[in-house]
C-alpha cells in the first residue's frame, strides 16, 4: 500500500507549496502598501507643486524664476513617480489575485479530515 504513502507526501509538498504562496502574499501586500504611500506623496506633491506655480505666476514671491522652475520640476517628478506606482501597484494586485488563486488551488487538492468526533464535552 504506498498510494497512502504517495498521497502524505503529495499533501506536504503542497502543505509547503502553500505556505510559500503564503510568504509571497505578504512580500506583495508591503510592497502594495508601498506604492499606496508613495502615490500619496505624490499626489501631494503635484498638488504643492502646482500651488507654488500659481503664486509664482501671480507674482506673491515676485518674480522668482527659481521658484517657478523648481516648482515645474516638482510637478513632473510627482506626475513621474505617480505613474509609475500605478503601475507597479497594479502589477502587484495582479500577481497578488494569481498567488490567492493558486493557493486556493492547491488547498482544494488537499484531502482535509475532520479531526475528532464533533462533539463538545462541557465538563
Amino acid at each position: 500500500m504506498r498510494i497512502p504513502i504517495l498521497n502524505l507526501m503529495a499533501e506536504d509538498s503542497a502543505t509547503d507549496e502553500i505556505s510559500r504562496l503564503e510568504a509571497r502574499l505578504e512580500e506583495l501586500a508591503e510592497a502594495a502598501e508601498r506604492c499606496r504611500k508613495i502615490i500619496l506623496v505624490s499626489k501631494a506633491a503635484i498638488a504643492g507643486g502646482v500651488g507654488l506655480l500659481l503664486l509664482a505666476m501671480l507674482g506673491l514671491f515676485g518674480a522668482n524664476a527659481p521658484a517657478a522652475l523648481g516648482s515645474i520640476a516638482v510637478v513632473l517628478g510627482g506626475i513621474v513617480s505617480l505613474g509609475s506606482n500605478v503601475s507597479t501597484l497594479q502589477q502587484t494586485t495582479d500577481a497578488m489575485s494569481a498567488a490567492e488563486l493558486q493557493r486556493s488551488e492547491l488547498i482544494g487538492e488537499i484531502d482535509l479530515r475532520v479531526v475528532g468526533d464533533g462533539t463538545l464535552k462541557l465538563t
